[in-house]
């Protein structure tokens, strides 16, 4: 009977450490752009993901996601108009959870990845929508193209990550366009013309 109270007494303490570490380590987010820390920062690559959706034969959306992606932003809570967000995809790294399927988006007839290995998408304006969000216009460079597009960015907040010892924000984006603006025109409309793009990530102020 003693061994069994001595050991519940450990679980239940290992238990209450393990809670205490969370909330510990847990930071103190502070929302609305006004509240977040002016700064030059660089995109953590552990904890970003980039995803495409595209209507697939009327019947289902095709998510896929490009798994080397980089980015720099320069933020001024009193300024946010003059923000500059700059980012890079290697459209190569495309993962579709179907190495022949990727294979064949990587070909000639889609995003030609060897002629065109890399995306760039460079801010020119912003344009605050309420205190968390805002829509970051500028020029996506695609498959050769260079066409304007407008990214809704969402900022979850920012924090001190104790982690990682950065100063950190959190935001996700969203942007609509049509593929065919980039000469991506193969079997529309049986595969859809309009392209989502949608991006969760964080960043580390340097």
């Amino acid at each position: 009977m003693q061994y069994h109270f001595i050991k519940t007494l450990v679980l239940v303490l290992i238990g209450f450490l393990l809670t205490s570490c969370g909330t510990l380590i847990k930071p103190d987010v502070k929302t609305g752009i006004v509240q977040l820390e002016k700064g030059s920062y660089k995109l953590d690559q552990t904890h970003v993901a980039v995803l495409f959706k595209i209507n697939h034969m009327g019947l289902s959306t095709f998510v896929g996601r490009f798994n080397k992606v980089d980015a720099t932003l320069e933020f001024d809570p009193k300024n946010i108009a003059a923000a500059k967000l700059s980012a890079v995809i290697d459209v190569a790294s495309l993962d579709a959870n179907n190495p022949d399927l990727e294979e064949t988006l990587r070909g000639s007839s889609w995003l030609d990845t060897e002629k065109y290995p890399q995306a760039f998408f460079k801010t020119a304006s912003v344009t605050v929508l309420d205190p968390s969000s805002a829509v970051f216009t500028g020029e996506l460079t695609l498959h050769g193209v260079t066409a304007p597009i407008n990214l809704t960015v969402t900022f979850n907040g920012g924090a001190n990550n104790m982690l990682t010892g950065f100063y950190t924000l959190g935001f996700s984006a969203t942007t609509v366009f049509n593929r065919s603006t980039f000469g991506i025109d193969y079997l529309i409309p049986a595969i859809g013309d309009q392209v989502t793009i949608e991006v969760f990530a964080e960043f580390q102020q340097q």
